[in-house]
């Protein structure tokens, strides 16, 4: 599925995933391939990226690798998924 990380500023990632998680303001969640539509606001935490995730130099310093995974800490947002694109805006 397609992921974009977006902030005001620019988009921070771009890319193809095989799951990604969400700190929702009603707890964790995932959303794989053919996950249903979502729509949630989000709460400070980590934004987890699985899959072989591609990250380009002028962002690799913002992810932390833990486990394999790809965590991109944000201090809040919105997420939408719709026909496996994910768009995420974070403050």
């Amino acid at each position: 599925m397609h992921l974009e990380i977006v902030s005001p500023e620019q988009v921070l990632f771009s890319g193809e995933v095989n799951e990604v998680s969400v700190p929702g303001v009603n707890g964790e969640f995932q959303m794989l391939n053919n996950h249903a539509p979502v729509v949630s606001v989000l709460k400070k935490g980590g934004i987890k990226l699985a899959g072989n995730v591609e990250l380009s130099d002028h962002v690799k310093d913002l992810f932390k690798d833990e486990g394999g995974k790809k965590i991109f800490p944000i201090d809040g947002g919105v997420v939408e998924l719709n026909q496996n694109k994910v768009i995420v805006l974070v403050d």
